[in-house]
Formats: C-alpha cells, structure tokens, sequence
C-alpha cells in the first residue's frame, strides 16, 4: 500500500506484521519437514538386552513349567484357572515356541509368558 509514497529508490516495505507471520510460516514449515524426517527414518520398537545369553530348548521347557507353577500357586483357589494352566503347559510346544520367538533371552521369555497366559488367568 505505502510502496510508493516517500519511496524514491523503489524498494519493497514490508510491515512488521507480515514478516512475522512470514517467519512464523517458515518455522512451521521446518518443523513438518523435521517431524517427515523423524518418521521416515524410524526404527524399529525391538529392544535388544546386551550381555545377556539366549535360551536353550531345556531352559525354556524348565523356566516355562516354573512359571506355569508359579501361577498355580498364585491362583490356588479357582479351579477354573488351574485346568487352563494345565492344558497350556500340556499344549506347550518348544520348538513352535522357540520358531516364534528367536534369539529369545530370559526377560524376553516372561514378557512373552506373561503376554501368551494373561488371558488365562483373567
């Protein structure tokens, strides 16, 4: 609007506030692009446990029927929940067990125990 008055080189004026809306469009626009960035680039949600050695066939088969103990002794009183823990661990099969979840280490076997009997005892 005021371009032209008291103007005599022909430049551009720019009121403060479309430079602030300008520059408010232009941080907005940078974090989008950062947002695309992190999503594009995201990892996968596996969390490895270092040091830690993997399971064999028998310490899985010994710390299965463990638990499997474990939760009878927690659920003593509801026979319901008692034949369900029974036919899970006579069902129980190590090598499907172990196929489905490879390179398996001890926290990794109760966080998939607790997550394979949750329904169970409910």
């Amino acid at each position: 609007m005021f371009n032209s008055v008291n103007n005599p080189f022909g430049q551009r004026i720019e009121s403060a506030v479309s430079t602030g809306q300008e520059h408010k469009q232009h941080h907005q626009e940078q974090q989008k692009e950062e947002e695309k960035k992190y999503l594009e680039n995201d990892e996968k949600d596996e969390v490895k446990i270092g040091g830690l050695p993997i399971l064999t066939e028998d310490e899985i088969l010994a710390m299965t029927r463990n638990y499997i103990a474990n939760l009878k002794s927690e659920h003593e009183a509801n026979s319901k929940i008692l034949e369900k823990l029974d036919k899970f661990l006579a069902k129980f099969d190590v090598k499907k067990f172990m196929k489905q979840n490879p390179n398996m280490t001890s926290p990794d076997f109760h966080m998939v125990m607790f997550n394979e009997t949750a329904n169970l005892v409910k």
